[in-house]
């Protein structure tokens, strides 16, 4: 498998913050695919993670003054921002952000990024009120619409012990963003500059304005492979059900829905301008046929009685619109006869490819980080099947179908 980090020089950014610590794992990543790392840091920086560490672990001197001041080397950051082939800022505090956005080159590492010529990754770590102050989110919508890529924030616990939004992203997925971006740089996936349009997370049918009819669906496995087919290069479009999860790379647009009938007449409206569609929701297959106006009272009334009607199979009526220069996806859930009952859910709805879901796996299904898949395509009538593995990394094989199916078609 090529390497696309071999060869590549990279300026990692650090700036003050506890997650400094992580830059020397960052660092050793990098060095190991074959990186050459200049590590800059700012003054705090040096207050979490000393030089000599990232010295040591880059082979290269830390630069983070604009001269050395015993011999009064001057530190060109000119020459460093040519260098680069790619800028990691990581950790990037809510301050370095700030300058960033604002262009405040008071220090190496700002004037470093003002004069990168590379692209650059920022990689926002801070405490979650600082993560959801406006002024920050501003700034990182001002850093993207730069042209910066932004590695976002996870969840978890963090230094204050509050448990929310503002993690750094760990340094394996900061160097699989990496690769996968040099990879679409030297390798244009098929799918680069195609429309994929992915349905994602559950729908909610009222019974009436207070209550509703859903399910577990978190949306997180749609969302995982709107993230790896934009990162490969795909403009993607994400029709998507009530969730808390967000798309992690820049460009994705999402489109918000409720119900199956309001999902069913958005994804209509889009399929016909679209390359593939992935029907990855998890639309209710009913909906109360009368939703009371009122909420209803329980005070002096009898249980209701819910008479339910049939939603739209929305996956079997873009079957029947799709061209024949159109990919259609599909997922299934089954609990018995899983290949047998997704194969005839492949035929008759005519989905081009099935990836199918059992609820008898561990770890797999709805609400997990994890997923356990076997996919199946139309034209070889082949089971392929896959380990337990991370929703992100799902998400990858099934983007590797669907760029071979793409490019067989």
């Amino acid at each position: 498998m090529a390497n696309f980090l071999q060869g590549k020089h990279i300026v990692l950014g650090v700036t003050g913050g506890i997650a400094a610590y992580k830059a020397a794992v960052l660092t050793r990543l990098l060095v190991k695919a074959g990186a050459e790392v200049q590590p800059v840091m700012t003054a705090a920086a040096k207050e979490f993670i000393t030089p000599l560490t990232l010295s040591t672990l880059s082979g290269k001197p830390v630069i983070s003054e604009f001269f050395t001041r015993n011999t009064g080397e001057w530190h060109s950051h000119v020459d460093l921002g040519l260098w680069a082939d790619a800028m990691v800022v990581a950790p990037a505090t809510a301050c370095t952000i700030g300058k960033m956005a604002g262009g405040v080159a008071d220090n190496m590492l700002v004037t470093t990024y003002l004069s990168a010529k590379a692209p650059v990754f920022v990689c926002p770590a801070m405490d979650l009120d600082m993560m959801a102050h406006p002024s920050t989110v501003a700034n990182l919508r001002r850093l993207e619409s730069y042209g910066n890529i932004i590695i976002d924030a996870a969840e978890g616990e963090l230094a204050s012990h509050l448990t929310g939004k503002g993690r750094m992203a760990e340094p394996e997925d900061i160097v699989k963003t990496l690769e996968r971006y040099f990879r679409n740089a030297q390798c244009p996936s098929p799918l680069s500059g195609r429309k994929v349009m992915i349905t994602a997370g559950p729908t909610r049918e009222k019974i009436d304005p207070v209550r509703y009819i859903s399910n577990y669906s978190t949306g997180k496995m749609g969302y995982a492979l709107a993230d790896e087919l934009a990162a490969r290069g795909a403009d993607v479009i994400v029709v998507s059900g009530p969730v808390s999860v967000k798309p992690t790379q820049p460009g994705v647009k999402v489109v918000g829905v409720e119900s199956a009938l309001e999902m069913a007449e958005k994804s209509r409206e889009l399929f016909p301008q679209c390359d593939v569609a992935v029907m990855c929701a998890a639309v209710a297959d009913y909906r109360p046929a009368a939703p009371s106006a009122t909420k209803i009272k329980r005070e002096g009334n009898e249980p209701p009685q819910l008479q339910l009607v049939e939603n739209p199979d929305i996956a079997r009526s873009l079957g029947e619109m799709k061209q024949d220069d159109q990919l259609l996806v599909g997922f299934a859930l089954e609990t018995d006869h899983e290949n047998e009952n997704a194969r005839k859910k492949m035929q008759r709805k005519k989905l081009d490819m099935v990836v199918l879901n059992s609820l008898r796996d561990a770890g797999a299904g709805f609400g997990t980080d994890t997923n356990k898949v076997t996919i199946l395509t139309r034209k070889d009538n082949v089971s392929h099947e896959f380990p337990l593995k991370s929703k992100a990394e799902v998400a990858g094989d099934i983007a590797d179908l669907i760029e071979l199916l793409y490019c067989n078609e």
